[in-house]
């Protein structure tokens, strides 16, 4: 799933994402939107699968209200992490070295 993070700065006072964005926002292939914030900052995480942000992100960010004031983050790692066994079917808890 492509991933695209908006940080917007001196983000004094509300902010708010519109539903007549939507529309837009599904067009350009995004299905997910999350909302972050702090005293300073607002993030927007989009995620979709059909979603190119190399291709698109400049569009999106505009539909969100963004446009020139943001920062595009792009990813460069996503990991899995699952805490079900050790490798090679062992569970951790059952490795002499990996006891803490």
């Amino acid at each position: 799933m492509a991933m695209m993070a908006l940080l917007l700065g001196n983000a004094d006072g509300e902010f708010c994402l519109r539903q007549e964005f939507l529309p837009d926002l599904a067009r350009l292939g995004i299905s997910d939107v999350a909302l972050l914030r702090d005293s300073d900052t607002v993030g927007i995480v989009l995620e979709g699968w059909l979603f190119d942000p190399a291709r698109s992100g400049s569009a999106a960010a505009a539909a969100v209200g963004a446009r020139a004031r943001a920062r595009s983050l792009h990813p460069v790692m996503h990991m899995a992490v699952s805490t079900a066994t050790y490798e090679g079917g062992r569970d951790v808890r059952d490795v002499p070295h990996a006891r803490t």
